[in-house]
């Protein structure tokens, strides 16, 4: 390599203006680091020497340009030109001439190398070298520093980063597809599930011997074929429209199932045809997350595997149509007495409709639901017009279908079908089964009831009502409707129930309907409402069983802020003052309605409801008119709330089932259900029970209720009779059993409510007649031989009933009959009410409050009926 300097070009060096600055020269600009706007003059104040930031540092003194950034050896500048400029690389240039704030290498020829002194200059060495010294020492430029990422503080650190959210999405997305994987692949499509071989279901009284068996599932498999295309097109409408186009599995359905069964919010609709199918033939009804999971995968099996039509033929056969119907030709059978091909349109859309709650839209077995079973139809209908499957003409000629009234199976004659269709409501209301589960059969259920109660219980019908009537002679007879329930107080067990004359003649169960108002049988949960609030009256003074009120006739309520209120007595008849527990004897309205305002309607609705009574009982209403009982309560259901004063106060769960098992051929297994007398808790006070109970022994004893004497134990009770005399109850207890006995009038063309005037041959029907005396027929057989007990009662003081009733010798010739007749007790359409039906006492009337004297002395009673607790 020679040390000569560089030779100049032919023609010499160019000349240089000193006026004009060369790229890269030495007055030239430094280059403009990254991320700076070109051309951007450096920050005034810059001490000399000092260069520019650039994104490189430059050479340290005396060391030669770094590897890679000095000219290579021979390239340089072509001979009679400068040189080009640097790119714009975000880095410091290899050193250059002295003084050259920039570092470039001067122009040469050939490589070099060059090395620099600690004062800043330097001589290049090397063929094609110059004076290339850089910037060293102090004045080289600063190495720059990065930008510090800020660090989060206070609420901030608790939120997840980005990088964070990216990973577990990633790590949800690879645990969910692997588990669709694993499912997919674990998950066969099983044989056909126990409850689509159609299996009965058999009902046990409570020491195992037969009550009834369900039969055997009524279905007939029918091919597509047979079934008409406009039924087959309401079902997908009203199921899954996008049947033909869509996917076998909904995930979106399956998700919300899922949820709403861990949050206990129960099951949601959602799911596709397939779906159902599948869980209909080859899983089960039971309602968790295993057999949502098993359904999806199953359908999305089948969905590849079978045809649709294929899908469809087996849904339509499978599903339950209700009146134990399973399948299309069962359904159109049971409800229209044709065979599946021969249904029209109308008929179709109907059938389509009960699939999505048979029950509620049966207007065959429950006029009452054609309402709502008309929307669900016209529902169906304006599906199918808006999917194109009927015309709009075709469809606004459509009229509602004329549906068969409803037709149990001969196996369920008697009281039998009764018994079985309140053990269902039993069991699907508790969540053990569906009414769907229950259909399918294949379950053993063994109930509360007893045989020789329930026999007993037919029997007393029967000898003190039955046997009285005749429809042929006189009209109001056939009318006539019997219901009545049986409890025991201390275990919660339902042990007797009548619903009828008989399942395959009535089908309506008398014993748990809701449409008949209860009437005065209403009266002592107010009484005991008064006890447990520690109520007063108007003025002040502690209600209690020697309380006086003012009995007169159409008397107006005080201290209600509502509309005036003033309720009518039976007979118009007004009583004075007169103390609480004779007004309960006479079911006085126009003191129970004061009695109501003193304790509040809407405590007395929720003592009401914490006794026994449904929350959702139609017209349990918290107005001064509840006391007179428009209530529309079931004889269970007040049946329940008696026991419970029966109880002292305490109420349990009231069952009707001690065991249900599945019926298995690889052994029987139990299922979990609610066991009587669970949850007991203290409803009302013992207290408040107790005075309620020696209150009701005096209508008993000398009250409306005397009839019901005929028991020969102690017994409490009372009388109610609702408006128009629809209806007549009688509910009483002794120690050991709690029963409700109630009369109802009835077309039994219409389904109608009918006054029972004339019934029997008596010109009017009431609580202390024929409900007390089937109430004392049943209750005697029923505890025959067994001791008679009295009531324990633990009376507060001041509750003890102290004053005896003096009645009028013109009324003996009554009570040598016993009649006592009450009150219609409920509200008729002008807001008046019927009261009971006492014998009128005449004579002054006197105020409300304590010191006001009973009226003139009511008829009297026997040194016998006077009831005096000490």
């Amino acid at each position: 390599m020679s040390d000569a300097p560089p030779q100049p070009p032919a023609g010499g060096w160019e000349p240089r203006d000193p006026t004009v600055q060369e790229p890269g020269g030495a007055d030239a600009a430094p280059a403009p680091a990254e991320g700076r706007t070109p051309g951007r003059p450096d920050r005034p104040g810059t001490p000399p020497g000092r260069e520019a930031r650039s994104g490189r540092r430059a050479p340290r003194s005396g060391t030669g340009p770094e590897p890679g950034h000095g000219t290579p050896p021979g390239e340089g500048p072509a001979p009679g030109r400068a040189p080009d400029p640097a790119p714009d690389t975000g880095q410091a240039p290899g050193p250059g001439p002295v003084g050259h704030p920039t570092g470039r290498r001067a122009p040469g020829t050939g490589p070099g190398s060059g090395t620099g002194t600690g004062t800043g200059t330097g001589t290049g060495t090397g063929p094609g070298s110059g004076p290339g010294p850089g910037p060293t020492g102090p004045d080289r430029p600063r190495e720059p520093k990065g930008r510090k990422r800020r660090r989060r503080t206070g609420w901030r650190r608790a939120l997840p980063t980005w990088r964070m959210l990216l990973g577990g999405l990633l790590l949800l997305v690879l645990l969910l597809g692997g588990g669709f994987l694993a499912g997919y692949h674990l998950i066969e499509i099983p044989p056909p599930n126990a409850a689509a071989t159609a299996q009965a279901n058999v009902y046990l009284y409570a020491d195992g011997s037969p009550l009834a068996q369900g039969g055997q599932v009524n279905r007939e498999s029918v091919p597509l074929e047979r079934v008409p295309r406009p039924f087959r097109q309401a079902v997908l409408a009203a199921e899954d429209r996008d049947f033909h186009t869509e996917p076998g599995v909904d995930p979106g359905a399956l998700l919300r199932a899922s949820w709403n069964t861990l949050t206990g919010k129960g099951t949601q609709g959602g799911s596709t045809i397939t779906q159902q199918y599948v869980k209909n033939y080859y899983l089960g009804q039971e309602r968790t997350i295993t057999r949502k999971v098993k359904e999806f995968f199953i359908a999305i099996k089948l969905d590849r595997a079978t045809s649709k039509d294929e899908i469809l033929e087996g849904y339509l056969n499978t599903s339950y149509y209700g009146r134990n119907a399973y399948g299309a030709q069962a359904a159109a059978q049971a409800y229209f007495g044709k065979d599946v091909q021969d249904l029209d349109t109308a008929e179709g859309a109907y059938l389509a409709s009960l699939l999505n709650a048979p029950s509620a839209y049966d207007v065959g077995a429950r006029p009452a639901n054609r309402p709502r079973a008309a929307a669900r139809w016209n529902y169906v209908l304006d599906a199918m017009v808006q999917e194109g499957w009927l015309s709009r003409p075709d469809r606004d000629a459509l009229e509602f279908p004329a549906v068969l009234p409803s037709h149990p199976t001969a196996g369920l004659a008697g009281q039998r079908g009764y018994a079985v269709q309140a053990v269902n409501t039993f069991l699907a209301r508790h969540g053990v089964l569906t009414e769907k589960a229950l259909a399918a059969g294949g379950y053993r259920i063994t109930t509360t009831l007893r045989k020789d109660r329930v026999d007993a219980f037919a029997e007393a019908v029967k000898a003190q009502v039955l046997d009285r009537l005749d429809p042929q002679n006189n009209p109001t007879d056939q009318y006539v409707r019997v219901g009545g329930a049986s409890i025991e107080p201390s275990t919660g067990k339902v042990v007797a129930l009548y619903g009828g004359v008989d399942y395959t003649r009535q089908y309506v169960n008398n014993a748990t309907r809701r449409d008949y108002q209860v009437g005065s049988t209403f009266k002592p949960f107010v009484l005991a409402a008064a006890v447990a609030q520690g109520a007063a009256t108007q003025r002040g003074e502690r209600i209690t069983p020697n309380t006086v009120y003012d009995g007169t006739n159409k008397r107006p309520v005080q201290g209600w802020t509502g509309a005036a209120y003033a309720p009518a007595n039976e007979d118009d008849a007004s009583y004075g003052g007169i103390p609480l527990h004779t007004a309960t004897d006479r079911s006085v309205n126009a003191v129970y309605a004061q009695l109501a305002v003193d304790v509040g309607p809407e405590k007395v609705r929720r003592t009401a409801i914490a006794l026994g009574l449904p929350a959702d009982t139609p017209d349990l209403t918290a107005s001064p008119s509840i006391a007179l009982g428009p209530a529309t309560a079931s004889v269970l259901d007040m049946a329940e709330a008696y026991a419970t004063l029966a109880n002292h106060g305490k109420r349990g769960l009231y069952s009707l089932v001690e065991k249900v098992e599945r019926i298995d051929p690889a052994g029987d297994r139990e299922l979990p259900l609610p066991a009587a007398g669970s949850d007991a808790r203290q409803a009302v006070s013992r207290a408040a029970a107790d005075t309620t109970t020696a209150v009701l022994r005096g209508v008993v004893e000398g009250g409306t209720g005397t009839a019901a004497r005929a028991v020969g134990r102690p017994a409490a009770g009372k009388t109610g009779t609702a408006e128009e005399d629809k209806a007549a109850w009688f509910a009483g207890y002794t120690p050991d059993l709690a029963t409700v006995v109630a009369l109802m009038g009835q077309d039994p063309k219409t389904g109608a409510q009918k006054p029972l005037y004339g019934a029997m041959g008596l010109a009017r029907v009431n609580g202390g007649g024929a409900p007390a005396e089937v109430w004392a027929h049943y209750t005697g057989t029923a505890l025959d031989g067994t001791p008679a007990r009295d009531f324990d009662l633990e009376l507060p003081k001041g509750s003890e009933i102290k004053k005896k009733d003096e009645r009028e010798t013109e009324e003996g010739t009554e009570e040598e009959t016993g009649e006592r007749t009450e009150e219609a007790g409920a509200e008729d359409a002008t807001g008046a009410t019927a009261g009971d039906r006492p014998h009128p006492a005449e004579g002054p009337q006197a105020p409300q409050g304590p010191q006001a004297p009973p009226g003139t002395p009511a008829p009297a009673r026997p040194a016998t009926d006077t009831l005096v607790i000490e």
